[in-house]
């Protein structure tokens, strides 16, 4: 017997395994797809490499799914003509290399995320076969090494040793000793409904080794009848028609029916590739069968695309959009997208990154091409003009989706819950079609209530002078409705967008306008904010009378703020900081700062500017103003300031620089609320200091202004 090897299973896998056998899990059916599936794939490799060498197939020709089952030993067993594995493929990738997908799996179960059904989303399908064997066993053999057999129990181990048994040629078969309550699966009716309802699609033939039971006629052997015929022979009186008669009556006694039980391969998908179906023959559910079995989603789509494009180039293709995102639907070492490419009915890829866009990397789906080569490899795919015809024509037909799913306002609120991050990432990157996706955006507004709005309703309830869309960026809803930018023209009656995901930020960058509506960020200086000419005259006449305090705030704040002014865009507010109008806003500044890779030589000249508005009509600036033109070198107005800008930074949506400094400068406001006397020893040194006046008009001034 050959050497036989042990090999321990690396932690996760052990995990993995051990919540596999101890789970009470009701569904355990999907140990069948998930081998399937596996073979499926393992068939997909071979079939590629022969498009390139037609020898890799010689050691076994036919490409193809068995499926056995001995019921006096309790076995289960799938074979497939597939690439096979070599010894090293079966130490790494059954046990001793944990994929990225087995922790992710795991944390997904315990939280409530997934459930066992969705294990061959995450890369560990194989694992699966635990749920209803006590013992696995796989024979394979790969054309470049020997035959092997693996084997384990799931105690923490595996072995794995050559195998001298009966030569598979190339390809896999997994044997799996079923326990004891799950004998049910090797009944020949429930295997041939999980086929159907799992695998029906797999376009490699499944065979099931059937018992039939037949019935033939035999001949029956009876010496009473021999000596009948004997006595009839000697009795030549008989008129010869009786005789006959009797023979005849005498042979059909000599027959008799018995039972055989023949075995015999039963092909169970012989259902026809259904995207080479006319879409009008096709049912909602026979679509949603072919979804489960493309994705292995255990839900059903939301939506689905079925299309044929004809002329210089044909092809097919069905596109899905599922329920839910994927739970790694950003992740950069994600495969890039989920669309299968065929070619003339041969698989070739499921990770085409040409195919379609990373934007549209949550649609799923196929595409089966009559043009492209056979032989197409990885490189060429990126020069081939007929994949980006393939590609335009695809977004093409996505956007033509989502504005049918649109139609239905339930589904498309799902469907913007789950992709809104995906279509504002197709505004930024895709120019050709960026008016068409912005048709899909929705956004709240301090018009739309709980409800999300559209840019076109937002277009109709537009003022006849308004000059254009405005919105707002920021961390939450919550956080900007309350804004100070937006008090002014709230006050006026015009709607404002609140826009509250960092991607938005990059969209607006390369969303200008809409339907000839320029996009107007009210947190930035030079935002027309719709004034009237009598209004701009008055707020002229304020600038003038609000010159000294300004200059008074720049001097103190040094280069804090490019410059101070009065402004007409706040009205509950006594200031607010403003951005240049081509640099970051406060949000855009907050999320590249939280970049894990940031270049801080970027953030030197991409971080704006900020200009100090204040409000002329509020009590705290007119009370500084007094307090200014008394006297300009009043120590408390330069504490007040300070705290003016630090709130202001806070309410515009920036950081704080220093929020020690900002705390001691509140606390020491209490302090003087509660009439505590300062210590000399605990006050900051960096802190300007109070002034100390002994005049109690003055502290009942300071008293107002808090």
């Amino acid at each position: 017997m050959s050497e036989v090897e042990t090999f321990a299973f690396q932690a996760e896998i052990n995990q993995l395994m051990s919540l596999i056998i101890n789970t009470f899990y009701s569904n355990k059916e999907i140990f069948m797809r998930e081998l399937i599936s596996n073979s499926s794939d393992a068939l997909d490799k071979i079939r590629y490499q022969s498009l390139t060498d037609k020898t890799v197939l010689d050691s076994q020709p036919d490409l193809k799914i068995e499926i056995t089952t001995d019921d006096k030993n309790k076995i289960w067993i799938i074979r497939d003509t597939g690439i096979g594995m070599t010894k090293a493929d079966l130490v790494n990738c059954l046990g001793t290399i944990a994929r990225s997908g087995t922790k992710q799996f795991m944390e997904a179960l315990t939280e409530g995320k997934a459930d066992m059904s969705m294990i061959g989303q995450f890369g560990v399908g194989f694992y699966s076969a635990y749920l209803v064997a006590d013992k696995v066993i796989v024979h394979t053999k790969h054309n470049d090494d020997e035959q092997y057999v693996w084997e384990s129990e799931a105690g923490g181990h595996f072995t794995i040793r050559r195998d001298t048994g009966e030569s598979l040629g190339r390809g896999t078969k997994i044997v799996l000793h079923l326990k004891e309550d799950q004998l049910d699966y090797l009944e020949e009716r429930k295997i041939k409904d999980i086929v159907k309802k799992h695998s029906q699609f797999i376009q490699y033939p499944i065979h099931l080794l059937v018992r039939k039971e037949t019935e033939r006629e035999v001949e029956e052997e009876d010496t009473s009848d021999k000596k009948e015929e004997e006595k009839k022979e000697d009795d030549k009186k008989e008129d010869e028609a009786k005789v006959e008669d009797a023979k005849a009556e005498d042979k059909e006694k000599k027959k008799k029916k018995i039972k055989e039980v023949k075995e015999e391969w039963e092909q169970l998908n012989k259902t026809k590739p259904l995207w080479l179906r006319n879409p009008s023959e096709i049912t909602k559910e026979e679509y949603g069968t072919f979804y489960k079995g493309l994705t292995n989603d255990w839900e059903e789509h939301l939506a689905v695309k079925h299309f044929k494009v004809e002329g210089q180039l044909e092809f097919t293709a069905v596109l899905y959009v599922p329920k839910r995102a994927p739970f790694d639907m950003f992740e950069s070492k994600k495969k890039m997208n989920n669309i299968k490419l065929y070619v003339r009915r041969v698989f070739i890829m499921d990770n085409c990154e040409e195919l379609i866009p990373e934007w549209l990397n949550f649609l799923k789906g196929l595409v089966d091409s009559e043009d492209l080569p056979l032989n197409i490899s990885r490189e060429t795919l990126q020069q081939n003009k007929i994949l980006k015809v393939i590609r335009k024509n695809l977004v093409k037909k996505a956007i033509e989706l989502f504005h049918d799913i649109k139609e239905n306002k339930d589904d498309y609120k799902k469907f913007y819950e789950s992709f809104s991050r995906n279509l504002k990432y197709g505004v930024h990157e895709d120019s050709q079609n960026r008016e068409k996706l912005a048709e899909l955006l929705m956004y709240h507004s301090t018009k739309s209530g709980e409800e999300q709005t559209t840019l076109k309703d937002y277009i109709t309830r537009m003022k006849e002078d308004q000059k254009g869309i405005y919105y707002i960026t920021g961390e939450s809803k919550k956080s900007i409705e309350n804004s100070p930018f937006v008090e002014g023209l709230k006050k006026r009656g015009i709607e404002v967008l609140f826009m509250t995901e960092p991607i938005d930020e990059y969209a607006m960058q390369q969303l200008k306008e809409f339907e000839k509506k320029k996009f107007i960020c009210i947190t930035k200086a030079g935002a027309d904010l719709g004034e009237t000419e009598d209004e701009k005259k008055a707020a002229e006449e304020e600038k003038k009378s609000f010159e000294t305090l300004c200059s008074v705030i720049k001097e103190t704040l040094g280069d804090k703020v490019e410059k101070v002014e009065t402004s007409s865009r706040i009205v509950n507010s006594p200031t607010c900081l403003v951005t240049g109008e081509h640099g970051w806003s406060a949000y855009m500044e907050r999320i590249m700062k939280s970049q894990a890779l940031r270049d801080n030589s970027m953030s030197t000249y991409m971080v704006s500017k900020k200009t100090l508005e204040i409000n002329p009509k509020h009590p705290i600036i007119k009370e500084l103003k007094k307090k200014v033109d008394h006297d300009k070198s009043d120590k408390t107005v330069k504490d007040l300031i300070w705290l003016l800008f630090e709130t202001s930074l806070l309410t515009s949506g920036f950081s704080l620089d220093e929020p020690s400094g900002f705390a001691g400068r509140i606390h020491r406001m209490i302090k003087l609320g509660l009439s505590i006397e300062d210590d000399d020893d605990s006050v900051n040194t960096e802190l300007p200091p109070l002034e100390e006046n002994s005049n109690p008009a003055v502290e009942s001034k300071m008293e107002e202004v808090d």
